[in-house]
């Protein structure tokens, strides 16, 4: 964008995918614009201008130029990673919508490979996931029209559409023999942020399904409940990441200044230019947008001290594994579950003079103790597999290691930093018939949506659970 001498808005997102139907969630920055050095590659744009010409002239059927030059300006960006992408006008002023309120759509995670649309993860209580859409699903046709070749963002277009709309996915699933064909009815995506429960006196529970524009205030004041139904200071805390694709980096930090001391050191990031290069701390500054008074003034000061743990799986992502690194590093939380998605760079939305936009990853980002998150996620400190699933369906779990392109971590190979300090087997599930086992499900009230916590149904909970009154035994024997 040749405009010189001015400052620009650069939206810096951060998430686990291209959102179909979910929210996309951006923190606004000011930055300059900068000039581009070197010279040009003339022999290599001789090229380009050859081929240009060549379709031009010999095409079966005219193209226009208009296509041309978007269509190469997409394969630009879509060969350096998964998450750089072209915006045109239209695409552009969809995300910016998607920023604000509400649309329609699907609610699914995805990302590219081979080509075609692969999907991280459905958002919970969503068209996709009660459709039951999984982890791992390759999208080969939206309706009548075949996903290969088509860009993310164009991909992301066909499933976004009017509330109450349909539109017909045909999945490749690697544990069936045939495309299953699903038809799903689009609706409007408003995830809530921050859901929470009394799981028992003393110990509470908070879920966070994706990092918003309120998901601070939405936790303290999930806290403050907690405290007022417990009539007591809580014994212990488990906070919900499993699942949770990301969102707002500013939010990332919220969530951590929460539970650390001010000024700690939540993440930093790095990239090649001098503005990519951030060091963000467990301060307002970092997270309140203007004008916005402290929410966690409210708190009562043992918050930052209370046990924690955080639960974590192959769908943990973005934010919420920067949550998760920080408080790892100090050693604020035990860290429990799986492995978690390793979505460890940041993608900018740069403004373009046509009105559309570039969405242009520019940085890595990084744990307190130096820890690149990319292509290798964060280990947990006690690996808890989901009782739930078989072992087959854990290994199609995708991860940003298994996307086509995607870039490698900075401080090595993609394998895990470090074997989990403890291993927890799930009990060996017995075969029982279909439904005997939804018995007592119409006597529950369900007020969270499709994760209910309960922690004798839901194994990686349970065992969060008991970790919690074990440290709680410790420290009154300390």
């Amino acid at each position: 964008m040749a405009i010189s001498n001015q400052r620009i808005k650069k939206l810096t997102l951060l998430c686990a995918g291209a959102l179909a139907g979910g929210v996309f969630t951006l923190s606004l920055q000011a930055l300059a614009d900068k000039d581009v050095t070197g010279p040009l590659p003339l022999n290599e744009l001789r090229t380009f201008a050859e081929v240009f010409g060549r379709i031009k002239q010999d095409y079966v059927e005219p193209v226009e130029d208009k296509k041309l030059i978007n269509d190469a300006i997409k394969g630009m960006l879509s060969g350096l990673d998964p998450h750089s992408d072209y915006l045109d006008p239209e695409a552009f002023k969809e995300l910016k919508e998607g920023t604000q309120g509400e649309f329609g759509g699907l609610g699914l995670e995805i990302g590219a490979e081979d080509g075609l649309v692969k999907v991280i993860a459905p958002i919970e209580d969503t068209p996709a996931q009660r459709a039951g859409v999984k982890s791992g699903d390759l999208i080969v046709k939206i309706d009548d029209t075949p996903v290969r070749g088509l860009s993310l963002t164009d991909a992301v277009k066909k499933m976004r559409g009017k509330p109450g709309s349909k539109v017909t996915l045909t999945i490749a699933r690697k544990t069936e023999t045939k495309p299953l064909v699903l038809t799903l009815t689009r609706a409007i995506i408003k995830t809530k942020s921050v859901r929470f429960k009394l799981l028992e006196p003393n110990y509470g529970y908070l879920r966070i399904a994706q990092f918003q524009e309120h998901t601070v205030e939405n936790l303290i004041q999930g806290i403050q409940t907690l405290l007022k139904q417990n009539k007591a200071p809580l014994k212990g805390i488990i906070l919900d990441l499993r699942d949770d694709p990301g969102g707002l980096l500013n939010g990332a930090v919220g969530v951590s200044s929460v539970f650390l001391p001010k000024d700690q050191l939540v993440v930093y990031t790095e990239g090649r230019a001098p503005d990519a290069k951030m060091h963000l701390t467990a301060d307002t500054q970092n997270y309140l947008r203007p004008g916005e008074s402290d929410p966690n003034k409210v708190l009562p000061a043992d918050i930052k001290s209370v046990p924690l743990v955080i639960l974590v799986n192959g769908g943990t992502a973005s934010a919420s594994e920067i949550v998760s690194g920080a408080l790892q590093d100090h050693k604020r939380a035990l860290i429990v579950g799986t492995q978690t998605f390793g979505k460890g760079s940041v993608q900018s939305i740069l403004p373009l003079a046509n009105n559309g936009g570039i969405k242009l990853t520019t940085a890595r980002y990084f744990t307190p103790s130096g820890r690149s998150i990319q292509a290798k996620g964060i280990t947990p400190d006690v690996q808890i597999e989901d009782a739930k699933l078989t072992s087959a369906q854990q290994g199609l779990r995708i991860r940003e290691a298994d996307l086509e392109n995607h870039l490698s971590n900075p401080n090595g190979n993609d394998k895990p930093d470090s074997k989990p300090s403890k291993v927890i087997e799930p009990p060996v599930q017995k075969a029982v018939p279909d439904g005997s086992d939804k018995g007592n499900d119409k006597d529950q009230a369900n007020p969270l949506g499709p994760r209910e916590p309960n922690p004798a149904t839901d194994y990686q909970l349970g065992q969060a659970l008991n970790i919690l009154k074990v440290q709680q035994i410790l420290l009154k024997k300390g």
